[in-house]
């Protein structure tokens, strides 16, 4: 029983049929929402759908990659890829060693056979025959065996095309190392999010970074701590076409990196598709937006906020949410939220919108709340969203005290003593992507073997060519060859052509061939070229014709192969 289970899993059928369910394991990743990226999501989706949200979550379906199931399709195609390699490679090698296969005792059965007739006063017997043939067949890459040399009918078994086994291996070894790679990049692997302003600055450490991800064998001391200073950010916008204008056309984020604590600084620059390489981890430049600076002082006057405040982008030229938390403000938390336009423009109707993406006319549109911010319990709270259900408005379009409209440099003062709010100038700020894959560079180099065995194993063909010679009563040295291919091979009939051509050259023959009227009257006068062939023999009165003829898809071809 374990030697069937074994013998079942180790098939090529089993391998295509469990790499098919990967495939199909992997879609719920997809439609569900994942844990390792995103928790918080995870959590809402549970308490959106309280019906079936905790039956997902009992079957693995959030966490799907590291899920039993998952693992368990996982290992056994690694399994079965290895129980199926292993056995070929041994099988190949042995075929590698051995010696091309005996010569068939009827050449004609063969999809491609002809035959050739070397005059008498040419001087050359059977022997020297088949020696010429030997090393025509061992020029053009075939591995040979001459067999009874100085026998009365010699010949010589040819083969070649060792190189399609050896791709076809190497392209499934190739799956196995894209796998191990694979599986080395999601348990060693870790990647996350961080937002940087101008003058900001990320070391590589877990408290670093806004989001983290890790793999599942992930240990802190893989992470090194460098660290990264954003100096400026420049976009440059589409000023010149009529259809684009004023569209982002380049980013260039200007940081100072160093490796470690105690090296030297290093001045660098942040491009869209040109990462940045630090501490075995690569930093893409993913997002960028303004960073309004406030300075928020409480009913006390003193300040109990100050600093940028990343502006979430919402719409056209730049146009960004902007949401201030002020959980240290006295006696009364304080929160704002609102908008920010670089380039402010008022409508008809009173409604402010950006008309461009620079900072022409920078304007801060905010409403102001306070109460308690539910902070102090602990629970994570999304940064760019304010929940105001539990909050008491101070201004707001509304009410009479109307919304907070600022320009740099200007100041408000909320209502009822609960402090002022200051607008000080605005920073850029850009989000940036790490990603530690140590399995990454293996994935894409057996990626590449994949491709090269596979390329091989497509336009390499596995051929066999056995060449007869003997020695007629009248002088004339008698041949016959036949080629056979292992697997299709529409090209198999040029190659017996072009070996045709170079025996031809060799003995310097005329290569008039004629065609017999079918191919089973052909086929018994071949056979009986030779002697010892059969009962009849060729005499001078019916001279034995120079052709080649194929019999390719016969049953005797078929029964052969």
């Amino acid at each position: 029983m374990l030697r069937w289970a074994w013998t079942q899993l180790t098939s090529m059928r089993t391998a295509l049929f469990l790499l098919l369910m990967l495939a199909v394991a992997a879609v719920p990743g997809s439609l569900f929402p994942q844990r390792p990226a995103n928790p918080s999501i995870v959590t809402q989706y549970i308490k959106d759908h309280p019906d079936y949200g905790k039956i997902l979550d009992s079957l693995q379906l959030y966490d799907v990659y590291s899920s039993a199931w998952f693992s368990a399709i996982y290992i056994l195609l690694f399994i079965s890829l290895i129980g199926c390699v292993v056995p070929r490679a041994i099988a190949h090698y042995k075929a590698m060693r051995s010696q091309p296969p005996r010569t068939p005792a009827r050449l004609s059965r063969l999809p491609e056979y002809g035959t050739l007739v070397i005059p008498a006063d040419a001087g050359i017997p059977a022997s020297r025959a088949i020696t010429d043939a030997a090393g025509l067949l061992k020029k053009r890459g075939y591995r040979v065996d001459v067999r009874d040399r100085d026998g009365a009918r010699p010949s010589v078994g040819a083969e070649r095309g060792f190189l399609r086994e050896v791709g076809n291996l190497l392209f499934h070894t190739s799956l196995i190392g894209v796998l191990v790679s694979v599986a080395v990049g999601g348990l060693f692997g870790y990647s996350g999010q961080r937002i940087l302003v101008e003058g900001d600055t990320f070391v590589n450490t877990l408290v670093g970074y806004d989001q983290f991800t890790p793999g599942t064998n992930f240990q802190s001391s893989q992470l090194q701590p460098y660290s990264v200073q954003l100096d400026k950010f420049q976009i440059t916008f589409d000023r010149e076409s009529k259809g684009k204008f004023g569209q982002p056309i380049d980013f260039k984020a200007d940081v100072t990196t160093k490796e470690t604590p105690d090296a030297p600084a290093k001045k660098e620059v942040l491009k869209v598709n040109d990462p940045l390489t630090l501490g075995g981890t690569s930093m893409y430049l993913t997002g960028n937006g303004y960073a309004p600076v406030v300075t928020v002082r409480d009913g006390a006057g003193n300040i109990a906020m100050q600093g940028p405040v990343v502006a979430k982008l919402q719409g056209d030229n730049y146009y960004s949410s902007v949401v201030i938390k002020v959980p240290d403000a006295k006696p009364e938390q304080l929160a704002f939220a609102g908008f920010f336009l670089p380039t402010a423009f008022v409508t008809d109707e009173g409604v402010s919108f950006s008309g461009d993406p620079e900072l022409f006319n920078p304007q801060l549109t905010l409403n102001s709340y306070y109460g308690d911010l539910g902070l102090d319990d602990g629970a994570p709270q999304n940064v760019f969203e304010l929940d105001v259900k539990k909050l008491t408005p101070l201004n707001a379009r509304n009410l009479d005290t109307k919304g907070i409209v600022l320009t740099p440099g200007a100041t408000h003062t909320l209502p009822d003593g609960k402090g002022t709010i200051s607008f000080d100038g605005v920073k850029r700020y850009v989000g940036v992507d790490i990603h530690h894959n140590p399995g990454q560079l293996y994935a894409l180099i057996f990626a590449l073997l994949a491709v090269a065995g596979l390329v091989t194993s497509l336009y390499v063909n596995r051929r066999r060519v056995w060449v007869r010679t003997g020695s007629h009563e009248d002088g004339r040295t008698m041949v016959e060859y036949g080629l056979l291919a292992r697997g299709e091979d529409h090209r198999l009939a040029g190659e017996a052509t072009a070996i045709r051509k170079l025996l031809t050259a060799a003995w310097d023959l005329d290569d008039g061939s004629q065609s017999a009227p079918s191919g089973r009257a052909d086929n018994d006068r071949a056979d009986t070229m030779l002697p010892g062939a059969g009962a009849e023999q060729a005499s001078p009165d019916h001279p034995a014709a120079d052709f080649i003829q194929s019999t390719a898809g016969s049953s005797e071809s078929k029964k052969d192969q």
